[in-house]
């Protein structure tokens, strides 16, 4: 997967609320619940108090249209009564708030009107709205007759007020933002001290599972709730997981150890089977026994390969049950020799070319470090043609004694180098020899060889493009002192 495509699937995460954490979740409902109510609040809020301010801006219009019309003077004429005069100067009347007045007659018509008076619309008795002006109108009788005399009109921008409103408006949105940020900080550091027990549980079982050491405590809960339920459960749990591994680990062991100790007793009636069969051989070839010496002759290759067999059960085996040789310092490069001096009969019309011009020492054990090299040996010649090329080569490499094996025969399969080391796998062709199958153990055991010497094999291609097998096996450094004084000897 490449980068972009781990950015858009980190993409995809973020903005699927499912896969958020849960404090982030837990947060996210905070908030969530936090801007519900804030919403509710604030527009119940908002609406009441933005009733308020208009209901309040209508009753000053009233009461200073009342108070105008209450000073005003009425007259009585032919044609009926007539507003003929106020008390007060409408223009210092209406200046204040930047108002405008209007005095009209009872037929509706303009009589007089303050300076930049703005228009108020028709006669309308009451308070209503004529554009962005709020306008107050009632009408003046006369005292005496009790006749209509004349209107007075007040009106005053709603400007101030819609803004005074809209900054209302703009608090409580403020408000709840605010509000809901809070709550969110909050749901986050809450969510956090309460998942943070959690984290530590989670913590440690993710070292338990990189180090697959049961045996390791959970932490002590700090309050009985279920977190604390939680840790107790999983420390039983870890605790039960520790005495059943211990238990298979037991069993295991006893297993191995069985192998060993019975690979270790058929070694000696399997060595008394082949004397025997080699004396009855030798006398039947003595006597000319032609028909009897091919059964002796059967029995003895099968009691062979059986010899074999057990021989490398008995290696695997000790190698599981920890029983190996003990390491002593040794030179990897003498043994891969004398491996090779050994194999060469082996190798029939194939060419051996070893190239091992330098000591490597090594701490190990000689005879199975022999063993390792003539596997690897033994199985270039069973599975290369006739007059094939085989290679030996060691050499040191990071710290490491390296030894390869390569040939340029038919090659290893890409999908079967993984398994090439395990145990009864085999890789026969056209191209293996007639010598017989082999038992499948053998690479196992260089496996296990290098493994218990703390190195590491593979297989690979080589540059012939046929099978490259390589052991690494660390050299033996300064420090490495020889604990037993005769060792040296």
């Amino acid at each position: 997967m490449d980068v972009t495509a781990k950015r858009v699937k980190a993409k995809r995460r973020l903005l699927h609320p499912g896969t958020w954490p849960v404090r982030w979740r837990l947060a996210a409902v905070s908030a969530g619940l936090t801007l519900a109510i804030l919403l509710i609040f604030g527009v119940v809020i908002g609406t009441v108090a933005s009733s308020r301010v208009r209901d309040d801006f209508s009753r000053e219009l009233k009461e200073a249209v009342t108070t105008l019309a209450g000073q005003e003077r009425v007259s009585e004429t032919p044609f009926g009564a007539r507003i003929t005069g106020t008390g007060v100067d409408i223009n210092e009347f209406a200046r204040p708030n930047g108002a405008s007045v209007r005095i009209l007659t009872a037929g509706g018509e303009l009589q007089e009107e303050s300076k930049n008076a703005m228009g108020m619309g028709p006669v309308s008795l009451g308070v209503h709205v004529v554009g962005d002006v709020r306008v107050a109108t009632t009408a003046v009788f006369s005292a005496v007759t009790g006749r209509l005399a004349g209107y007075v009109q007040y009106g005053r921008s709603e400007s101030h007020i819609e803004s005074t409103i809209a900054r209302l408006w703009l608090f409580i949105a403020a408000g709840v933002l605010g509000g809901t940020l809070l709550a969110s900080f909050a749901g986050l550091a809450i969510a956090g001290r309460a998942m943070r027990p959690i984290a530590s549980l989670t913590a440690t079982a993710r070292e338990i599972a990189a180090t697959r050491d049961p045996s390791r405590r959970m932490p002590e809960p700090a309050a009985e709730d279920e977190v604390g339920e939680l840790a107790l459960t999983l420390e039983e749990m870890l605790r039960s997981l520790d005495g059943a591994r211990e238990e298979r680990e037991g069993a295991m062991q006893k297993q191995r150890e069985f192998v060993a100790d019975a690979s270790h007793e058929l070694r000696t009636p399997l060595t008394s089977v082949l004397a025997n069969l080699e004396l009855l051989q030798a006398s039947l070839a003595a006597e000319g026994h032609a028909e009897d010496r091919e059964v002796v002759d059967s029995a003895l290759r099968s009691s062979r390969r059986m010899s074999r067999l057990v021989g490398d059960l008995l290696l695997l085996a000790r190698a599981d049950a920890g029983r190996l040789d003990k390491h002593r310092r040794c030179d990897l490069a003498e043994v891969a020799g004398d491996a090779a001096a050994e194999a060469a009969p082996l190798m029939g019309e194939r060419e051996l070319v070893v190239d091992n011009d330098r000591p490597l020492q090594v701490e190990g054990s000689s005879d199975e470090l022999h063993r390792m090299v003539l596997n690897l040996l033994d199985n270039a010649a069973r599975h290369t043609p006739a007059r094939a090329r085989v290679e030996l080569s060691l050499r040191e490499e990071n710290g490491d004694a390296v030894v390869e094996v390569a040939d340029d025969g038919p090659g290893i399969p890409a999908a079967m180098r993984a398994q090439i080391f395990d145990r009864f796998v085999r890789g026969e062709g056209p191209s293996d020899t007639a010598r017989g199958a082999g038992t499948g153990l053998g690479l196992a055991i260089v496996g296990a060889v290098a493994e218990s010497h703390g190195g590491s094999v593979e297989a690979a291609e080589a540059k012939s493009g046929g099978a490259l097998f390589r052991a690494r096996i660390p050299l033996a450094t300064s420090e490495q002192a020889v604990k037993d004084p005769l060792e040296a000897l």
